[in-house]
């Protein structure tokens, strides 16, 4: 089963995302974290006990003292996860936010609500 991290801020994207994986039945690992530190842990922690690291990182690009980006240039210069797709979430559709996420080593660039169909499909 696919793995997902998640970080948003927003306790409300939090809990939208779960539920939107849970109606769409969705079968895949979300494990969803309020800010980039967090999730930095748990993914060394993951390494640490010889898990893989996950299929997908999700940022929020706007979080108070650290954004999306900065982690996904952090992630994108560390080897260990490498394997990782890595992308950035916002409200926000203006072309620098997307242009700065990208320059920054996401993947791919999403606009809210986020949606799981061109992720993953029911198995």
């Amino acid at each position: 089963m696919p793995i997902l991290f998640y970080v948003d801020d927003s306790k409300d994207d939090l809990f939208y995302l779960d539920y939107i994986r849970r109606k769409q039945q969705v079968d895949v690992d979300l494990f969803c974290f309020s800010n980039p530190e967090a999730a930095f842990e748990a993914l060394e922690e993951r390494l640490e006990r010889g898990d893989s690291v996950p299929d997908v990182l999700i940022a929020d690009l706007y979080m108070p003292l650290d954004s999306g980006s900065s982690l996904i240039a952090r992630l994108r210069r560390d080897e260990r996860f490498s394997a990782m797709r890595l992308g950035i979430c916002s409200g926000s559709d203006a072309v620098e936010d997307r242009e700065r996420a990208l320059a920054a080593g996401a993947d791919f660039y999403l606009e809210k609500p986020l949606d799981f169909t061109g992720f993953f499909r029911n198995r």
